[in-house]
């Protein structure tokens, strides 16, 4: 409600600029310091607007000081006081799909296929890298508990993450407290599906009661959000057992947190990279058969090909991000790190949705990943494709074809930049404003970012969303195929995918001898990783083809050297 003193007020404030409007350039001079004029002039190079008279400019810092600061300020008192979070979420909202329709279908769950005969290995390390789907029937035909299951995790998060770094808070009384649930519901008859009673991770940007929620950083390390977000609640009514909340990098930034840096189980000389780093060094090391993570720039696909686990980012939009920090509410996305694309289906099934917390969140109606006919799918291979990826898929009859996305807008990294660190920094305002980048654990990352964001002008940040959108048509119209193979980790993909929205599949393909090996060798190795993309709402393209994939190469059921490392390795248990 606007009061009638405050259009009053606007109206005399309009009254004012008329009448300024006719004070000619050296009356203003004369009532005001040139050298001030001098310092706006200056400043403008900063916003390449650099093209105003000394009488405008001195019109402009009148009209500033008077307009733009108090509306500023009010607004910063009514939205901008808490930081991170989804408040009051911007009315201008982004919406991935390209169909016109604005008719939501009706969201159903995906047919699982049969599994076969499973049974209980032996040995506790061979039940730590079982997939979830395994693991759910061993659960389903009570061949082990879930306590069990969830007591087997426990001890390998404890065992590895000295090592690794990858763990923020275990939630071990949660964790017995699920897993007694699951287990006494099967003994009632009720079986909730191949979550039920399956341990996972969280990253540590994700809300749940009565537990820290420390985004990685220092300033927030102590916080408690008493809420539970929506992919959290999701995976409890399956039955999952939560029972860790796992590293993000400070802020949602790469892999440094308050507590350290998360470091590559294939090589733990070197880190995990990307801020989902806990969930995917704590997928590869079997210290959790799932995980989820997020990506605005990258944060699932780097972790992921770095620590050779598939993984999935989903269509923007699938999954609502309710009580999760938010970094750009045009580009955050919820997805799952898993052992294979048959557990990412899994995962989407049970946290896909829509929540009213979350505007952007939609029910997206996927077709069902187990059901696709690939036979009758033309898939295009970019230049950068890992080919076996092409030649495997082309032996199980998808019709593969050379490809190249075309469009002219050669701004796209900018596009990114300039949209996350606007977004990130209107979420972290405050945060900003007090001092506490200051205290950033990595000073090159979000300060230095967040720094220059506050020179891009509205305007500007206006201009960078509809190159955006021309992009997109650009790209819509360019993918002229039902998918197709490319790097996951080149920047321009990985900037151009978020963007627009679309779906990709993070395929392990392999493993290759690491640069500067010691003397005598060593196990580690670098993971080889490539790409499968869908249009949006096609993430069940993406998932098929891996499956395909998957199905006929074992690639993602290696298992880091972590126990052996070697003795000229220079990083121990």
């Amino acid at each position: 409600m606007v009061t009638i003193s405050r259009v009053v007020d606007q109206d005399n404030a309009y009254s004012k600029l008329e009448t300024k409007q006719f004070v000619s350039a050296k009356d203003v001079l004369k009532k005001e310091p040139v050298s001030d004029v001098i310092a706006l002039k200056d400043s403008m190079k900063y916003f390449d607007a650099d093209f105003f008279n000394d009488s405008k400019l001195r019109e402009m810092e009148d009209g500033a000081k008077e307009f733009n600061v108090p509306a500023f300020r009010e607004n910063r008192k009514l939205v901008a006081s808490e930081n991170g979070g989804l408040h009051n979420p911007s009315v201008l909202l982004f919406k991935s799909s390209w169909s016109s329709d604005s008719m939501t279908s009706e969201t159903r769950s995906f047919k699982y296929p049969g599994v076969p005969s499973v049974h209980r290995p032996t040995n506790d390390e061979d039940i730590a890298f079982m997939s979830v789907i395994e693991l759910g029937e061993l659960i389903r035909t009570k061949q082990i508990t879930s306590c069990e299951l969830t007591d087997i995790f426990l001890r390998r998060l404890k065992r590895y993450n000295p090592v690794l770094e990858a763990v923020v808070t275990y939630t071990e009384d949660l964790a017995y407290k699920q897993a007694k649930e699951a287990d006494d519901l099967l003994a009632q008859g009720k079986y909730l599906g191949p979550l039920h009673g399956i341990p996972y991770g969280l990253k540590d940007i994700i809300a749940v009661p009565h537990y820290k929620t420390t985004w990685g950083s220092r300033t927030f390390k102590d916080q408690v959000i008493d809420s539970e977000a929506y992919v959290y609640k999701r995976l409890k009514s399956a039955g999952a057992v939560l029972v860790a909340k796992l590293v993000t990098g400070s802020l949602a930034y790469d892999d440094i947190w308050f507590g350290g840096r998360t470091r590559n189980p294939w090589n733990i000389e070197e880190f995990s990279t990307g801020s989902s780093a806990g969930p995917a060094a704590s997928t590869s090391a079997g210290m959790v058969p799932f995980a989820i993570g997020s990506e605005t720039a990258g944060s699932i696909t780097y972790p992921a090909a770095r620590c050779g686990v598939t993984a999935l980012r989903p269509t923007f939009g699938t999954v609502a991000r309710t009580d999760v920090m938010s970094i750009s509410e045009s580009l955050d996305k919820l997805g799952p790190f898993c052992r294979s694309a048959v557990d990412c289906a899994i995962v989407l099934d049970a946290i896909r949705g829509k929540d009213a917390g979350d505007p952007s969140s939609r029910e997206v109606a996927l077709g069902d990943p187990f059901h696709v006919d690939i036979t009758k799918l033309t898939v295009g291979y970019l230049d950068d494709a890992e080919m076996e990826v092409v030649h495997v898929l082309s032996s199980k009859g998808v019709k593969l074809v050379p490809f190249k996305l075309n469009y002219t807008v050669e701004s796209v990294q900018s596009i990114l930049n300039i949209t996350m660190d606007t977004d990130m920094l209107a979420h972290f305002d405050n945060w900003q404003r007090e001092g506490h980048d200051d205290d950033y654990e990595a000073q090159d990352q979000w300060p230095v970012e967040l720094r220059r964001a506050r020179l891009i002008p509205a305007v500007d940040y206006i201009q960078a969303q509809r190159a955006r959108g021309k992009l997109i048509r650009e790209i819509k119209d360019s993918f002229t195929v039902d998918a197709f193979v490319g790097n996951v980790t080149d920047w321009e993909h990985v900037c151009l995918g978020n963007l627009v929205g679309m779906p990709v599949v993070v395929v392990p393909t392999g493993l290759k001898s690491i640069e500067d090996p010691p003397k005598g060798g060593t196990k580690r190795r670098t993971t080889v990783t490539t790409g499968i993309y869908a249009p949006p709402d096609h993430d069940h393209i993406a998932l098929a083809l891996a499956m395909a994939y998957q199905s006929v190469t074992n690639h993602n059921k290696q298992r880091p050297p972590i126990d052996d490392l070697g003795p000229n390795d220079g990083i121990h248990r």
